[in-house]
């Protein structure tokens, strides 16, 4: 069973920086798209950036040139170090990872979340 497990999350004053981190177990598949989304009351999860098995990498506009996602190998972990913390980064972060089985039908896994605060 697949399992993914944030880590990292916490408080940090605006300006500040974090890095979370994505650990998982169970994967015998190399994902087609890893990454990391985030999620407020009231709103729905919004992609925060993502990086697929070629390397391409994709950013939400608000984070760009502030945060930056990496890898170590071609799986797990992953890491988003989060720079220049803004009030409205306040959520909780999710890791997630996509397996496409064929065509448009395809698997996808979530962690349990990680909660960041950033304080004005």
């Amino acid at each position: 069973q697949v399992q993914l497990v944030e880590s990292g999350g916490g408080l940090v004053q605006a300006g500040g920086s974090l890095r979370l981190s994505c650990a998982a177990s169970g994967i015998t598949f190399r994902p087609d798209t890893t990454g990391w989304y985030r999620q407020v009351p009231g709103k729905q999860r919004e992609m925060v950036a993502t990086i697929s098995s070629t390397g391409r990498l994709n950013y939400a506009d608000s984070v760009k040139g502030r945060f930056t996602i990496a890898r170590d190998n071609a799986k797990f972990p992953v890491y988003l170090q989060m720079n220049s913390l803004k009030p409205d980064d306040t959520a909780v972060y999710y890791c997630y990872a996509r397996r496409v089985i064929m065509g448009s039908i395809s698997s996808d896994y979530w962690g349990q979340g990680t909660q960041v605060n950033v304080s004005s």
